[in-house]
Parts: structure tokens; C-alpha cells; sequence
């Protein structure tokens, strides 16, 4: 297991390894060493459990080079970890997104969020944990923020992803996908429009229904597969697939849902080494 530090879902892990009596070792991503596909990397499976997205795409990207089979592998933690790739995904599979619109400069951001109408939800490509999400409710609010987002520099700041607010009756849906089968989900209610469990939402069950169950597969299933979370919103024209994560911690819907997600993605890991 590829991993920055131990968290509850790395134990929830490491417990699921042992009760299958499965050898397993860590690797602490702040001391490994790669060297492009030469590796005699002796593992038949590595979970990428790296907090850094930086070190979970390029880390999955030279294990797979040395031939070592990663859960997830590279194609799907960098497609999730981009949403304008993972938007272009979804789009391409003819699956329900909220509308969403790219822009390259400050003047193009301004005719695409008022071509969506206000309010908008202004989204770095790049991100997780909720951070640096901002609903726009006015020129004046989208002009400074465009203003801001120019001076930060970073080349992931000139790209302007504008999604239209999708009025949600105050939750949104997390779905946990292993392969192409839905293993559990959770509501995430919070009285913030941003429901993440990183900024406070409180999980609850979620029952999956057919149609929760289906959207969801296909969305895991566009990304490439692997062992992913699908984060869905209840619209006025139905469910809506906002966001996939390859790198999803789990803890809050294991424990909303009952389910062992834990050794579902270890079961998952194991078969897929079989």
C-alpha cells in the first residue's frame, strides 16, 4: 500500500488485509524512490492511498511502467483527478452532468457564466476536499473573484471551469463503486451548499436504487473503472453525476452505510491480481 500516513481508512484497510490472511506491505510515498519502469517493484497489487494528488498520479504512472498493477491505475486517478477530464469523460458517455462550461481568460469566464445565468458554481480544475469552490451570485462577485484567481499565477488558476448551481434539496449522494457494482452510499446533508464530509456534511444511509445504482456504474465505468466514488446531485431533471474520485477516502460512508467498503476494495484489488 502506497501511502502518505496511516488514517482510519488505512486501518480500516490494514484490518481487511488481515482478517483474509493477505501479506501485505507499506510503502511511505515521502521516501520512495522510482526509476521509470525499471523498478523490481515484487508486489502483485498496489492500493494508492497517497493524500497527494500529485503523488497518486505519478506514483500509480511509474508503477504501472514497471508492470506493476496499481488499484487505481493511472488512467483513472488522473482522469478524476482533473474535473475538466473527468467532465469531458462523463460527457463523451452520454451521462447527466449539471451544465458546465470552460474558459481560457478572465472575458470568456465572465460571457460563460452569464450564458449559464447566475448563480454559478466556479470550480479549480484541480482539488479536493471541497476547497476553493465558489458560488457566484453576481457580476461584481464573479468579476473579483476572476480578478483574484488571474493574479494566483498557477496555470491551473487560467483555466475557468463554470458549472450552473444545482438547487439541491440541501444533500447530495455519495455512491462507492467497485468494478461496475455499487457497494454502498450515503446522503451528505449539511446547511452549506458544499456538502463535502471534509467541511462538516453529516452522512446518512442511502438505500441504492436501481437508478442511483445504474448511473452510478456508469460513471465509474467512463473514468476507466477501478474502485471509485461517485458524487450525485438531485435535480429538478433528475440525478445529476457531479464529480468522480479515484482516490476517495471512505470512512464516513462506511460508517453511514454499514458497509465494509474496506474489503470491498480489498476483495476488488485481490480478484483484479488473480
Amino acid at each position: 500500500m502506497l501511502l502518505s500516513r496511516v488514517r482510519l481508512d488505512e486501518k480500516m484497510i490494514f484490518e481487511a488485509l488481515e482478517r483474509r490472511g493477505v501479506k501485505f506491505e507499506t510503502i511511505d510515498d515521502r521516501r520512495a524512490v522510482f526509476d521509470f519502469g525499471r523498478d523490481s517493484w515484487k508486489f502483485d497489487v498496489v492500493l494508492i492511498r497517497s493524500i497527494s494528488q500529485s503523488r497518486a498520479i505519478y506514483a500509480s504512472r511509474l508503477l504501472n511502467d514497471a508492470g506493476v498493477l496499481t488499484v487505481n491505475s493511472h488512467e483513472v486517478i488522473a482522469s478524476c483527478a482533473d474535473k475538466l477530464v473527468t467532465t469531458s469523460l462523463l460527457k463523451r458517455a452520454g451521462i447527466p452532468c449539471p451544465e458546465t462550461r470552460i474558459a481560457f481568460s478572465p472575458e470568456a469566464a465572465i460571457s460563460a457564466i452569464e450564458a449559464i445565468g447566475y448563480p454559478v458554481v466556479l470550480k479549480p480544475v484541480t482539488g479536493s476536499w471541497g476547497r476553493l469552490l465558489a458560488r457566484v451570485n453576481d457580476r461584481d462577485a464573479a468579476e473579483a473573484l476572476l480578478e483574484h484567481k488571474e493574479v494566483l499565477g498557477s496555470y491551473q488558476h487560467s483555466v475557468y471551469y463554470i458549472q450552473e448551481h444545482v438547487d439541491k434539496p440541501g444533500r447530495d449522494i455519495r455512491v462507492i463503486v467497485a468494478g461496475e457494482t455499487p457497494v454502498a452510499a450515503m446522503y451528505r446533508y449539511s446547511d452549506h451548499w458544499v456538502t463535502n464530509a471534509a467541511r462538516g456534511g453529516r452522512g446518512v444511509n442511502c438505500p441504492i436504487s436501481r437508478e442511483i445504482g445504474d448511473l452510478a456504474a456508469r460513471a465509474a465505468r467512463a473514468v476507466g473503472g477501478g474502485v471509485v466514488a461517485v458524487d450525485l446531485l438531485e435535480s429538478p431533471r433528475g440525478l445529476l453525476v457531479n464529480e468522480v474520485n479515484g482516490t476517495m477516502e471512505f470512512k464516513s460512508c462506511a460508517e453511514a452505510s454499514g458497509v465494509d467498503i474496506a474489503g470491498c476494495l480489498v476483495d476488488y484489488a485481490m480478484k483484479a491480481a488473480a
